[in-house]
């Protein structure tokens, strides 16, 4: 069974610059035929010079409150992208997997504006990148503002790769030491949590090319193995081979997937 789930990942800097100078069409076409998203459009898209500029616009436009406004957290957003230049290219590959496998989203603009779990998704990224720096009192900052915004809460120490299609994503809860490599595609009410007040490793490794059902919960050190499919509302317990399907509470094996690439097809049935 042939399976590349790390191919085109992340996209090139030319390749991010291409996508940002169709979201810039698309914005300055959707402002002729809505008039009324004119304030949006180019608060976030036609003001801004790159992906990251928008996105740092539309975090903190997003997550801004009375005692951290939009004009403090901008700033902070932008020096963090740019001390990690490899974000932008992240967050391309995100919507670009939103457009490749939600069938109900045709246009990057789309997902860039108002999809929250990309949203979410990109806000983890900036309280990563400031874990990394050893500023973790501001990445909690920004793992609260994102919960609390987005009800999706993911740890800023855990570490997620690219193109990942949060769908929907209400109710996505990420643990400490949990691992999810590059295209994933996991589905509302996931949880990828551990079982007890352990220190050290003790959440979910998801290997590339997974797809994760709604309401699926992954618990402890346990690891997902590449190209495997986990059916919505599954409790998943022990380890799960490549390519295979598990269902049930507790999950068990009930066959192979029958795609190459279960993530990127997005079929859930068994």
């Amino acid at each position: 069974m042939t399976c590349n789930p790390d191919k085109n990942i992340p996209p090139t800097p030319e390749q991010t610059r291409n996508l940002w100078n169709h979201i810039r069409r698309e914005a300055r076409t959707a402002r002729e035929t809505e008039p009324s998203l004119a304030g949006i459009l180019d608060d976030i898209v036609l003001n801004s010079s790159s992906l990251g500029q928008a996105a740092a616009a539309l975090l903190a436009r997003k997550l801004a409150r009375a005692d951290i406004a939009r004009d403090r957290l901008e700033p902070l957003i932008l020096d963090i992208y740019a001390g990690h230049p490899a974000i932008e290219c992240s967050m391309a590959a995100d919507l670009l997997a939103i457009v490749e496998r939600d069938a109900a989203c045709h246009t990057p603009l789309a997902p860039l504006l108002y999809f929250k779990g990309f949203h979410a998704i990109s806000a983890y990224r900036v309280s990563h990148a400031l874990w990394q720096e050893g500023r973790q009192l501001m990445a909690y900052l920004f793992q609260s503002l994102a919960s609390e915004t987005f009800a999706i809460d993911i740890h800023p120490a855990a570490r997620i790769g690219c193109g990942i299609l949060l769908d929907h994503g209400t109710g996505f809860v990420v643990g400490e030491t949990a691992i999810v490599e590059n295209n994933v595609s996991i589905l509302h009410e996931v949880t990828l949590g551990g079982t007890g007040k352990e220190d050290g490793d003790r959440h979910p490794i998801v290997r590339s090319g997974v797809l994760i059902g709604a309401g699926a919960k992954i618990l402890g050190r346990v690891e997902i193995g590449q190209c495997a499919k986990i059916a919505a509302s599954s409790v998943v317990l022990t380890d799960v081979p490549p390519h295979t399907t598990v269902a049930g509470v507790p999950a068990v094996i009930v066959g192979t997937t029958c795609e190459p690439n279960p993530a990127l097809d997005m079929n859930q049935n068994l």
